[in-house]
């Protein structure tokens, strides 16, 4: 069972989340909070595995809730939720630690497997989805060629590669088919990619790959 602490500045919201999550005997509701620093006081006492948690909420906003979490609780995992789906808190919080982003109008089957990704330690965010947040809110060093973008020390150049395709948009089974090798190979090398550039996901080597000048803004696929 998923033990699941939701946080929310609106009751309804709080309460509709509950009973969405709650009848499913995959999941145990254990708590709800109605501020950040709320939520983080319930998941040190409660220790749920994942957070439901609003981005945007008073006393402690959920960028710096999840930021706290990942610092004190790094077994809990954050599932972040706004109601804009371009909210450019959406990428702070996912730099915070959050493992995953949904915006608020997703339906009940969406937010249920998004919880269980998330608890299974992957990012629950679409690759293209991220993309188009990054494109819009993270600014890249300029003016930065792709060809010159820091590269950590050891990458090899096809795992700089296979990180660029990664930041663009492109699935596992994508990039596979774009180098002509197998999906296992490809997670392989985002492995070694990750320790590379101490992330901790999909979502994080995104950022940095924007961040990094690897990807310029705009350059991101669908």
């Amino acid at each position: 069972m998923i033990r699941v602490l939701i946080a929310d500045d609106q009751p309804l919201v709080r309460r509709g989340l509950a009973l969405i999550l709650g009848p499913d005997p995959e999941f145990e509701v254990v708590g709800e909070a109605e501020d950040g620093a709320r939520a983080v006081a319930l998941a040190r006492e409660l220790r749920p595995d994942v957070v439901v948690m609003d981005i945007r909420m008073p006393v402690l906003d959920g960028v710096r809730a999840t930021e706290e979490l990942a610092r004190t609780l790094p077994d809990v995992r954050v599932l972040a939720l706004s109601t804009f789906d371009m909210d450019e808190y959406v990428v702070a919080a996912l730099r915070a630690g959050a493992y995953g982003f949904l915006p608020k109008d997703v339906s009940p089957e969406e937010l249920g497997a998004a919880v269980r990704i998330v608890h299974a330690g992957e990012a629950a965010v679409a690759p293209r989805l991220l993309t188009r947040l990054l494109s819009a809110h993270v600014r890249t060093p300029a003016p930065v060629r792709p060809a010159a973008a820091a590269v950590p020390s050891g990458m090899t150049p096809r795992e700089r590669e296979i990180w660029q395709l990664l930041a663009t948009g492109l699935d596992n089974a994508e990039i596979a088919a774009e180098l002509d090798i197998s999906v296992s190979t490809v997670k392989n090398h985002i492995t070694g990619i990750f320790g590379k550039l101490g992330v901790r996901d999909r979502a994080q080597a995104v950022i940095a790959a924007y961040e990094s000048g690897l990807v310029e803004a705009g350059c991101g696929s669908g």
